[in-house]
């Protein structure tokens, strides 16, 4: 029997490490749930030497979105399970998902429940996802699950894509400088400097630093390269320690216009993911582990797991959340007074529709006072480069006259 090594969190919130032996991987989570602890991770020991290779799965949200949708609407009209993952094979139109709903369909006509099954694809389906479905499993609204699922992916790609619609803009236009700028001191500026090396002029001191900066991307581009390659891997690896990422995620919410979008983009994640999970039936202390894995700061994941432990502990969850200092106190009052009234997965919902537009918001004003900023960029670069070549001409001019 092979021995499994495993990292799973407990319901108190420490990380809790060991070894067990049992037939499967599968087994191994089923025993951690029966312990009432999260699997984080759980690997075969002494398996070999393992070299996998990702690529992106070719699966789109909107594909799982229209699985979700289509899905539902089967159960709903009585269709058996087996039948309805059997039609979704046949009709997917894209192959790689149309693999993962045949291997889907095996493990449940094994005997396995969808949930199970859905486990094994974690690239396609999200820990939220699978934990809903067993909720729906358990609690035999399986279609009111799936329709919950697929509204909430909806939600959550629209607000994603709010969010890169905000990145363009900044990122075009800085890279048209970037381009512009590299184009003028590579072939623009040396013409000039062999004109006026002719001509004998004195060259003034912005055209002196301007001929310098050619003379130094010419020079040095490959050191140009390799520094900023080295410091782009320096951030990424500081990101992926502990210390590092809550450094540069706190960095990131503090940062003029781009923070305030930051934050209300989490809080509105935060809100949805938590009421979507609390309303389908997944516990309370699940829900918060699976959103705090969903949150995409290091600054909100720490203060969600400290509301677990919160919970876990027979406290609140609003208690955590404001002393973190990442919510807003109106997000923290009313998730308050939907702990209060009992009503909280309607809460954070109502909280999730509002920052919603809050967004919507954060990111037209961040396009408006972007546009001045860059244009103001552009100008002062590219024209300060124009006429710093220029002024040696206005006075070889001024001379002749």
């Amino acid at each position: 029997m092979p021995t499994f090594t495993y990292s799973a969190r407990t319901p108190a919130g420490a990380i809790q490490t060991g070894e067990i032996d049992l037939p499967s991987r599968d087994e191994v989570n089923r025993w951690l749930a029966r312990q009432r602890m999260i699997p984080i991770k759980v690997a075969e020991k002494n398996a070999g030497l393992n070299i996998e290779i990702k690529f992106g799965t070719g699966i789109k949200t909107r594909d799982i979105v229209i699985l979700t949708r289509q899905f539902a609407t089967m159960i709903n009209s009585g269709l058996p399970l087996v039948q309805s993952l059997d039609i979704l094979a046949k009709q997917s139109q894209n192959p790689a998902l149309r693999k993962i709903i045949e291997q889907v369909l095996f493990d449940v006509e094994a005997g396995n429940t969808l949930a199970d099954a859905l486990r094994k694809h974690p690239k396609v389906f999200s820990d939220l996802y699978v934990n809903m479905v067993a909720a729906g499993e358990a609690g035999g609204i399986l279609d009111v699950i799936l329709l919950r699922l697929a509204t909430f992916l909806e939600k959550n790609e629209a607000l994603a894509r709010k969010i890169k619609g905000a990145m363009v803009y900044p990122a075009v236009i800085f890279s048209v400088a970037i381009i512009a700028v590299v184009v003028l001191l590579t072939y623009v500026i040396p013409t000039f400097q062999e004109m006026f090396e002719s001509a004998g002029v004195a060259l003034p001191t912005p055209t002196v630093f301007v001929v310098w900066l050619s003379h130094s991307l010419k020079a040095y581009w490959m050191y140009i390269i390799g520094v900023v390659v080295g410091i782009v891997l320096l951030v990424r690896q500081t990101y992926r320690t502990s210390a590092g990422r809550l450094a540069i995620d706190k960095l990131l919410l503090r940062l003029p216009l781009f923070g305030d979008l930051l934050r209300k983009t989490a809080v509105a994640r935060f809100t949805r993911t938590l009421g979507t999970l609390i309303s389908s039936g997944v516990t309370i202390l699940e829900g918060l582990e699976i959103t705090a894995r969903t949150a995409g700061n290091r600054v909100i994941h720490d203060a969600v797991m400290q509301a677990r432990a919160s919970i876990a502990g027979g406290e609140t969850i609003a208690g955590p959340l404001r002393e973190s200092g990442v919510f807003p106190p109106m997000v923290v009052q009313m998730i308050n007074v939907g702990e209060q009234t009992g009503d909280l997965d309607g809460m954070l919902t109502k909280i999730a529709d509002f920052y919603d537009d809050e967004v919507d918001a954060a990111v037209e004003t961040l396009l408006s006072a972007m546009e001045p900023v860059m244009i103001v960029f552009l100008g002062v670069v590219v024209g300060g480069m124009i006429v710093a070549m220029y002024l040696p001409i206005f006075d070889m001019i001024n001379a002749v006259q």
